[in-house]
Protein backbone atom coordinates (compact mmCIF):
# COMPACT_ATOMS: atom_id res chain seq x y z
CA UNK A 1 0.00 0.00 0.00
CA UNK A 2 1.52 3.20 -1.10
CA UNK A 3 2.85 6.25 1.47
CA UNK A 4 0.00 8.60 0.83
CA UNK A 5 -3.03 6.26 1.26
CA UNK A 6 -1.96 4.47 4.37
CA UNK A 7 -0.88 8.21 6.19
CA UNK A 8 -4.51 9.71 5.25
CA UNK A 9 -6.50 6.17 5.38
CA UNK A 10 -7.46 6.86 9.16
CA UNK A 11 -8.70 10.36 8.31
CA UNK A 12 -10.45 9.54 5.05
CA UNK A 13 -11.28 6.06 5.11
CA UNK A 14 -10.72 5.61 1.19
CA UNK A 15 -8.19 2.87 -0.06
CA UNK A 16 -8.87 -0.37 -1.74
CA UNK A 17 -8.58 -4.18 -0.61
CA UNK A 18 -5.31 -5.30 -0.18
CA UNK A 19 -6.04 -8.96 -1.91
CA UNK A 20 -6.39 -7.00 -5.40
CA UNK A 21 -4.19 -4.38 -4.49
CA UNK A 22 -3.52 -2.84 -7.97
CA UNK A 23 -0.52 -2.97 -7.02
CA UNK A 24 -1.61 -8.77 -3.48
CA UNK A 25 17.42 -10.79 2.65
CA UNK A 26 21.80 -11.24 5.13
CA UNK A 27 24.68 -12.83 3.42
CA UNK A 28 24.47 -16.32 3.06
CA UNK A 29 23.89 -18.97 5.41
CA UNK A 30 24.02 -22.47 5.79
CA UNK A 31 21.01 -24.61 4.63
CA UNK A 32 17.86 -22.96 7.23
CA UNK A 33 15.28 -26.27 7.28
CA UNK A 34 15.44 -29.01 5.12
CA UNK A 35 11.78 -28.92 4.55
CA UNK A 36 11.57 -25.05 3.92
CA UNK A 37 14.30 -24.54 1.35
CA UNK A 38 15.59 -27.27 0.32
CA UNK A 39 16.73 -27.19 -3.60
CA UNK A 40 14.09 -28.83 -5.99
CA UNK A 41 14.70 -28.68 -9.68
CA UNK A 42 12.16 -25.91 -10.92
CA UNK A 43 12.23 -27.36 -14.35
CA UNK A 44 8.31 -26.43 -15.44
CA UNK A 45 6.52 -29.83 -17.21
CA UNK A 46 4.32 -27.06 -18.84
CA UNK A 47 0.85 -28.40 -16.98
CA UNK A 48 0.62 -26.23 -14.54
CA UNK A 49 -1.18 -22.71 -14.68
CA UNK A 50 0.49 -19.85 -13.05
CA UNK A 51 -2.21 -16.61 -13.50
CA UNK A 52 -1.05 -13.21 -13.19
CA UNK A 53 -1.60 -9.31 -14.57
CA UNK A 54 0.39 -7.60 -17.74
CA UNK A 55 0.42 -3.79 -17.85
CA UNK A 56 2.24 -0.94 -19.48
CA UNK A 57 4.03 0.55 -16.98
CA UNK A 58 5.71 4.48 -19.48
CA UNK A 59 1.97 6.02 -19.96
CA UNK A 60 1.94 9.23 -18.62
CA UNK A 61 -0.81 8.95 -15.68
CA UNK A 62 -1.36 5.95 -13.10
CA UNK A 63 -4.91 5.90 -14.69
CA UNK A 64 -3.68 5.84 -18.17
CA UNK A 65 -1.76 2.53 -17.11
CA UNK A 66 -4.09 0.63 -14.96
CA UNK A 67 -6.46 0.61 -17.58
CA UNK A 68 -4.11 -1.64 -20.16
CA UNK A 69 -4.28 -4.11 -16.98
CA UNK A 70 -5.29 -7.45 -18.20
CA UNK A 71 -5.77 -11.05 -16.08
CA UNK A 72 -3.38 -13.58 -18.22
CA UNK A 73 -1.89 -17.19 -17.34
CA UNK A 74 1.27 -18.79 -18.44
CA UNK A 75 2.09 -22.85 -17.90
CA UNK A 76 5.22 -23.06 -15.29
CA UNK A 77 7.60 -23.48 -18.09
CA UNK A 78 6.67 -20.01 -19.93
CA UNK A 79 4.41 -21.21 -22.69
CA UNK A 80 1.08 -21.04 -23.90
CA UNK A 81 0.61 -17.64 -22.25
CA UNK A 82 -2.92 -15.94 -22.64
CA UNK A 83 -5.66 -13.35 -22.07
CA UNK A 84 -8.31 -15.09 -20.05
CA UNK A 85 -12.13 -13.37 -20.12
CA UNK A 86 -11.47 -10.78 -22.57
CA UNK A 87 -15.09 -10.33 -22.75
CA UNK A 88 -15.23 -8.46 -19.52
CA UNK A 89 -13.36 -5.21 -21.39
CA UNK A 90 -16.91 -4.13 -22.87
CA UNK A 91 -16.16 -0.13 -22.84
CA UNK A 92 -13.31 2.23 -22.71
CA UNK A 93 -11.99 2.77 -19.38
CA UNK A 94 -12.09 -0.98 -18.08
CA UNK A 95 -8.97 -3.34 -16.62
CA UNK A 96 -9.00 -7.07 -15.41
CA UNK A 97 -6.89 -8.18 -12.89
CA UNK A 98 -5.62 -11.84 -12.45
CA UNK A 99 -6.70 -12.20 -8.67
CA UNK A 100 -6.30 -15.72 -7.45
CA UNK A 101 -7.85 -19.90 -8.01
CA UNK A 102 -10.27 -22.12 -6.00
CA UNK A 103 -9.41 -24.90 -4.05
CA UNK A 104 -9.77 -27.39 -6.68
CA UNK A 105 -7.97 -25.01 -9.34
CA UNK A 106 -10.79 -25.60 -11.92
CA UNK A 107 -11.68 -21.61 -11.48
CA UNK A 108 -9.66 -18.41 -11.88
CA UNK A 109 -10.30 -15.12 -9.61
CA UNK A 110 -10.68 -12.21 -11.71
CA UNK A 111 -11.31 -8.85 -10.77
CA UNK A 112 -12.62 -6.88 -13.69
CA UNK A 113 -12.66 -2.91 -13.06
CA UNK A 114 -13.87 0.17 -14.48
CA UNK A 115 -13.18 4.24 -13.28
CA UNK A 116 -14.40 6.99 -14.91
CA UNK A 117 -11.96 8.90 -16.73
CA UNK A 118 -13.22 12.54 -14.48
CA UNK A 119 -13.01 10.85 -11.47
CA UNK A 120 -8.92 9.82 -11.96
CA UNK A 121 -8.05 13.20 -13.34
CA UNK A 122 -8.99 14.48 -9.70
CA UNK A 123 -7.39 11.97 -8.28
CA UNK A 124 -4.07 12.64 -10.08
CA UNK A 125 -4.44 16.40 -9.39
CA UNK A 126 -5.31 15.72 -5.58
CA UNK A 127 -3.03 12.59 -5.29
CA UNK A 128 -5.39 10.48 -3.37
CA UNK A 129 -8.22 7.41 -4.04
CA UNK A 130 -11.80 9.18 -4.86
CA UNK A 131 -13.67 5.81 -4.29
CA UNK A 132 -17.14 7.11 -3.90
CA UNK A 133 -17.76 7.58 -6.63
CA UNK A 134 -16.88 7.34 -10.61
CA UNK A 135 -16.02 3.66 -10.06
CA UNK A 136 -17.20 0.28 -10.77
CA UNK A 137 -15.06 -2.64 -9.34
CA UNK A 138 -16.43 -6.76 -8.93
CA UNK A 139 -14.97 -10.17 -8.60
CA UNK A 140 -15.92 -12.81 -10.80
CA UNK A 141 -15.12 -16.46 -11.28
CA UNK A 142 -14.05 -18.08 -14.62
CA UNK A 143 -14.86 -21.49 -14.82
CA UNK A 144 -11.36 -22.93 -16.94
CA UNK A 145 -12.90 -25.84 -18.74
CA UNK A 146 -16.13 -24.03 -20.05
CA UNK A 147 -14.58 -20.49 -19.93
CA UNK A 148 -18.47 -19.31 -18.34
CA UNK A 149 -18.05 -16.05 -16.06
CA UNK A 150 -20.07 -14.84 -12.80
CA UNK A 151 -19.86 -12.17 -10.95
CA UNK A 152 -19.76 -12.60 -7.62
CA UNK A 153 -20.11 -9.43 -6.14
CA UNK A 154 -22.99 -7.66 -8.49
CA UNK A 155 -25.13 -10.45 -6.85
CA UNK A 156 -27.27 -8.55 -3.97
CA UNK A 157 -24.48 -5.64 -4.54
CA UNK A 158 -23.50 -4.33 -1.37
CA UNK A 159 -20.99 -1.58 -2.92
CA UNK A 160 -19.59 -0.80 -6.18
CA UNK A 161 -16.56 -1.01 -5.23
CA UNK A 162 -15.73 -5.36 -4.00
CA UNK A 163 -12.00 -6.92 -4.18
CA UNK A 164 -10.51 -9.84 -2.52
CA UNK A 165 -12.85 -12.47 -2.99
CA UNK A 166 -11.31 -15.45 -1.19
CA UNK A 167 -12.35 -18.81 -0.87
CA UNK A 168 -13.35 -20.09 2.63
CA UNK A 169 -13.48 -23.58 4.02
CA UNK A 170 -16.06 -25.15 6.11
CA UNK A 171 -19.16 -27.00 6.12
CA UNK A 172 -21.30 -25.23 4.35
CA UNK A 173 -18.06 -23.81 2.24
CA UNK A 174 -18.37 -19.93 1.79
CA UNK A 175 -16.64 -16.66 0.40
CA UNK A 176 -15.23 -13.81 1.38
CA UNK A 177 -14.61 -10.55 -0.16
CA UNK A 178 -13.75 -6.59 0.85
CA UNK A 179 -16.31 -4.07 0.17
CA UNK A 180 -15.96 -0.42 -0.04
CA UNK A 181 -19.12 1.31 1.53
CA UNK A 182 -19.01 5.20 1.74
CA UNK A 183 -15.20 4.97 1.44
CA UNK A 184 -15.09 2.24 4.84
CA UNK A 185 -13.77 -1.13 3.79
CA UNK A 186 -16.02 -4.00 5.45
CA UNK A 187 -14.87 -7.82 5.02
CA UNK A 188 -18.29 -9.60 3.79
CA UNK A 189 -19.32 -13.42 3.82
CA UNK A 190 -21.66 -14.39 1.04
CA UNK A 191 -22.25 -18.07 0.03
CA UNK A 192 -21.47 -19.98 -3.00
CA UNK A 193 -24.20 -18.41 -5.19
CA UNK A 194 -23.29 -15.06 -3.93
CA UNK A 195 -26.33 -14.52 -2.20
CA UNK A 196 -26.64 -13.66 1.82
CA UNK A 197 -23.95 -11.25 2.04
CA UNK A 198 -22.70 -10.93 5.54
CA UNK A 199 -21.14 -7.36 6.91
CA UNK A 200 -18.17 -8.78 9.83
CA UNK A 201 -17.53 -5.34 10.85
CA UNK A 202 -21.08 -5.32 11.99
CA UNK A 203 -20.86 -2.02 10.14
CA UNK A 204 -18.32 -0.68 12.43
CA UNK A 205 -16.67 2.54 11.61
CA UNK A 206 -13.14 0.74 11.68
CA UNK A 207 -11.04 0.53 8.52
CA UNK A 208 -11.09 -3.47 8.14
CA UNK A 209 -8.63 -4.67 5.58
CA UNK A 210 -6.32 -7.68 4.54
CA UNK A 211 -9.27 -10.38 5.43
CA UNK A 212 -8.01 -13.71 5.77
CA UNK A 213 -9.37 -17.06 6.74
CA UNK A 214 -8.01 -20.06 8.78
CA UNK A 215 -7.47 -23.24 7.16
CA UNK A 216 -10.07 -24.82 8.56
CA UNK A 217 -12.40 -21.72 7.95
CA UNK A 218 -13.33 -21.37 11.60
CA UNK A 219 -11.73 -18.33 12.55
CA UNK A 220 -11.16 -15.06 10.25
CA UNK A 221 -8.25 -12.62 10.53
CA UNK A 222 -7.94 -9.18 9.41
CA UNK A 223 -6.30 -5.26 10.57
CA UNK A 224 -8.44 -2.78 11.21
CA UNK A 225 -7.43 0.85 12.28
CA UNK A 226 -3.79 -1.07 11.77
CA UNK A 227 -4.50 -3.51 14.42
CA UNK A 228 -5.06 -7.19 13.75
CA UNK A 229 -8.02 -9.16 15.01
CA UNK A 230 -8.73 -12.67 15.02
CA UNK A 231 -12.86 -13.39 15.48
CA UNK A 232 -14.98 -16.88 14.59
CA UNK A 233 -16.02 -17.12 11.15
CA UNK A 234 -19.22 -14.92 11.30
CA UNK A 235 -17.42 -11.75 12.73
CA UNK A 236 -18.08 -12.69 16.75
CA UNK A 237 -15.63 -12.71 19.34
CA UNK A 238 -12.98 -10.61 18.07
CA UNK A 239 -9.66 -10.69 19.72
CA UNK A 240 -7.08 -8.36 19.54
CA UNK A 241 -3.94 -9.02 19.07
CA UNK A 242 -1.25 -6.87 21.13
CA UNK A 243 1.77 -5.78 19.67
CA UNK A 244 2.59 -2.50 21.27
CA UNK A 245 2.89 -1.16 17.67
CA UNK A 246 0.87 1.51 15.70
CA UNK A 247 1.07 -0.42 12.23
CA UNK A 248 -0.08 -3.86 11.64
CA UNK A 249 -0.65 -4.88 8.79
CA UNK A 250 -1.86 -7.88 5.92
CA UNK A 251 -2.32 -11.07 8.75
CA UNK A 252 -1.90 -14.70 6.97
CA UNK A 253 -2.61 -17.83 8.61
CA UNK A 254 -0.17 -20.38 9.03
CA UNK A 255 -1.25 -23.61 7.06
CA UNK A 256 -1.42 -25.34 10.48
CA UNK A 257 -3.46 -22.79 11.62
CA UNK A 258 -1.40 -22.40 14.70
CA UNK A 259 0.06 -18.88 14.39
CA UNK A 260 -0.94 -15.50 12.12
CA UNK A 261 1.96 -14.02 10.34
CA UNK A 262 2.03 -10.04 9.51
CA UNK A 263 3.93 -7.17 9.73
CA UNK A 264 4.40 -4.97 12.62
CA UNK A 265 6.12 -1.87 13.48
CA UNK A 266 5.86 1.84 12.06
CA UNK A 267 4.80 2.73 8.75
CA UNK A 268 7.04 1.68 5.64
CA UNK A 269 9.40 0.59 8.66
CA UNK A 270 7.47 -2.77 9.32
CA UNK A 271 9.03 -6.17 9.85
CA UNK A 272 7.87 -9.86 9.81
CA UNK A 273 6.12 -11.07 13.17
CA UNK A 274 4.04 -13.65 14.38
CA UNK A 275 1.58 -14.52 17.20
CA UNK A 276 -0.62 -17.09 17.95
CA UNK A 277 -4.19 -16.70 17.34
CA UNK A 278 -5.30 -16.33 21.31
CA UNK A 279 -2.73 -13.43 20.98
CA UNK A 280 -0.27 -14.88 22.72
CA UNK A 281 3.64 -15.56 21.80
CA UNK A 282 3.93 -12.01 19.79
CA UNK A 283 7.14 -12.19 18.47
CA UNK A 284 9.34 -10.42 15.44
CA UNK A 285 10.92 -12.93 13.26
CA UNK A 286 13.60 -10.85 11.18
CA UNK A 287 13.84 -6.94 10.14
CA UNK A 288 13.48 -5.85 6.38
CA UNK A 289 16.43 -3.67 7.05
CA UNK A 290 15.40 -0.40 5.52
CA UNK A 291 13.00 -1.96 3.10
CA UNK A 292 9.62 -0.37 2.83
CA UNK A 293 8.04 -3.09 1.70
CA UNK A 294 6.37 -1.12 -1.92
CA UNK A 295 7.28 -2.04 -4.82
CA UNK A 296 6.69 0.40 -7.47
CA UNK A 297 4.40 -0.38 -10.58
CA UNK A 298 4.72 2.08 -12.77
CA UNK A 299 7.96 4.14 -14.37
CA UNK A 300 5.87 6.95 -14.02
CA UNK A 301 5.31 9.10 -11.25
CA UNK A 302 1.54 7.20 -9.23
CA UNK A 303 0.41 8.99 -6.21
CA UNK A 304 -0.77 5.32 -4.63
CA UNK A 305 3.14 4.65 -4.57
CA UNK A 306 3.47 0.89 -5.14
CA UNK A 307 2.16 -2.72 -4.40
CA UNK A 308 2.20 -3.59 -0.82
CA UNK A 309 5.28 -6.76 -0.51
CA UNK A 310 4.37 -8.25 2.05
CA UNK A 311 5.74 -11.83 3.88
CA UNK A 312 4.05 -14.71 3.01
CA UNK A 313 4.49 -18.18 4.39
CA UNK A 314 6.38 -21.25 3.29
CA UNK A 315 3.92 -24.04 2.82
CA UNK A 316 5.79 -25.93 5.46
CA UNK A 317 4.72 -23.82 8.11
CA UNK A 318 8.06 -23.74 9.83
CA UNK A 319 9.36 -20.49 7.85
CA UNK A 320 8.36 -17.49 6.26
CA UNK A 321 9.71 -15.81 2.69
CA UNK A 322 10.17 -11.63 2.74
CA UNK A 323 12.04 -9.50 1.25
CA UNK A 324 15.01 -7.23 2.23
CA UNK A 325 16.98 -4.62 1.59
CA UNK A 326 21.01 -5.51 1.34
CA UNK A 327 23.36 -3.10 0.01
CA UNK A 328 21.66 -1.26 -2.89
CA UNK A 329 19.25 -4.56 -3.77
CA UNK A 330 16.14 -6.19 -2.65
CA UNK A 331 17.01 -9.39 -2.18
CA UNK A 332 14.35 -12.60 -1.27
CA UNK A 333 14.98 -13.83 2.33
CA UNK A 334 13.67 -16.55 4.20
CA UNK A 335 13.19 -17.13 7.99
CA UNK A 336 12.81 -20.32 10.38
CA UNK A 337 9.94 -19.82 13.24
CA UNK A 338 13.36 -19.43 15.70
CA UNK A 339 14.85 -16.84 13.69
CA UNK A 340 17.24 -18.28 11.22
CA UNK A 341 17.66 -16.52 8.55
CA UNK A 342 18.91 -17.27 4.90
CA UNK A 343 19.10 -14.85 1.86
CA UNK A 344 17.99 -16.17 -0.99
CA UNK A 345 19.19 -13.92 -4.11
CA UNK A 346 22.12 -12.17 -4.61
CA UNK A 347 21.65 -9.05 -7.33
CA UNK A 348 23.34 -6.33 -8.66
CA UNK A 349 22.36 -3.19 -7.19
CA UNK A 350 19.20 -1.66 -8.43
CA UNK A 351 17.53 -5.21 -8.64
CA UNK A 352 14.02 -5.55 -7.16
CA UNK A 353 12.90 -8.81 -6.08
CA UNK A 354 9.35 -8.75 -4.76
CA UNK A 355 6.00 -11.07 -4.43
CA UNK A 356 7.51 -14.15 -3.70
CA UNK A 357 4.60 -17.27 -4.48
CA UNK A 358 5.31 -20.84 -3.17
CA UNK A 359 3.88 -23.45 -5.57
CA UNK A 360 0.85 -25.75 -4.27
CA UNK A 361 3.20 -28.78 -4.69
CA UNK A 362 5.91 -27.09 -2.08
CA UNK A 363 8.95 -27.52 -4.60
CA UNK A 364 8.98 -24.22 -6.43
CA UNK A 365 8.42 -20.20 -5.72
CA UNK A 366 7.53 -17.96 -7.94
CA UNK A 367 8.13 -14.20 -7.42
CA UNK A 368 8.92 -10.86 -9.47
CA UNK A 369 12.00 -9.63 -10.35
CA UNK A 370 13.93 -6.42 -12.52
CA UNK A 371 17.01 -8.48 -12.65
CA UNK A 372 16.69 -7.75 -16.81
CA UNK A 373 15.16 -4.48 -16.09
CA UNK A 374 11.87 -4.79 -16.21
CA UNK A 375 9.38 -6.30 -14.18
CA UNK A 376 8.97 -10.02 -15.46
CA UNK A 377 7.95 -12.91 -13.38
CA UNK A 378 10.09 -15.95 -12.48
CA UNK A 379 9.72 -19.87 -11.07
CA UNK A 380 12.43 -21.17 -9.28
CA UNK A 381 13.74 -23.78 -6.91
CA UNK A 382 12.48 -22.73 -2.93
CA UNK A 383 15.86 -21.88 -2.48
CA UNK A 384 15.37 -19.36 -5.11
CA UNK A 385 18.35 -21.27 -7.43
CA UNK A 386 18.05 -22.02 -11.18
CA UNK A 387 15.46 -19.43 -11.98
CA UNK A 388 13.74 -19.29 -15.26
CA UNK A 389 11.44 -16.50 -16.77
CA UNK A 390 7.86 -17.61 -17.23
CA UNK A 391 7.25 -13.66 -18.83
CA UNK A 392 8.76 -11.78 -21.38
CA UNK A 393 7.11 -8.29 -21.14
CA UNK A 394 8.91 -5.64 -23.93
CA UNK A 395 10.48 -2.49 -22.82
CA UNK A 396 7.42 -0.50 -20.87
CA UNK A 397 5.35 -3.08 -19.76
CA UNK A 398 5.09 -5.21 -16.56
CA UNK A 399 3.87 -8.72 -15.45
CA UNK A 400 3.45 -8.78 -11.42
CA UNK A 401 1.15 -10.86 -9.07
CA UNK A 402 1.90 -14.25 -9.87
CA UNK A 403 -0.84 -16.99 -8.41
CA UNK A 404 -0.12 -20.71 -8.51
CA UNK A 405 -3.18 -22.94 -9.82
CA UNK A 406 -3.98 -24.89 -6.93
CA UNK A 407 -3.83 -29.17 -7.47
Amino acid sequence: MDRNLMLKEKKTNIGASHAISRRAFLGTSAALVASSCTSVSPGGNGRTWIGYTEYKTNLPTRHANQITSRACIVRDDGTKRRELAPQLITKENTWTQFAGWSPDGNQAIIGCGWEDPENAKWEEENRNFRMTEGWLFDMYLYDMASGDLKNMTEIERVSAYNGGLIFIPGSPPKLGFTALINGISHPFVMDMDGRNKVDLSKGTKGFAYGFSASPDGKRVAYHQDYKIYVADADGENPRLIETGNEFNFAPQWSPDGQWVMFVSGEHYNCHPCVARPDGSAFRKLADRQGYSGVMTVYDVFDFHGGSSDVPVWCLSGDSVYYTAKVGEAFELMCVSLDGKIEQLTHSQPGVHHYHVKPAPNKQRIAFGSTRDGRRQLYVANLDASEAHAITNVPEGSGAMWAHWQTP
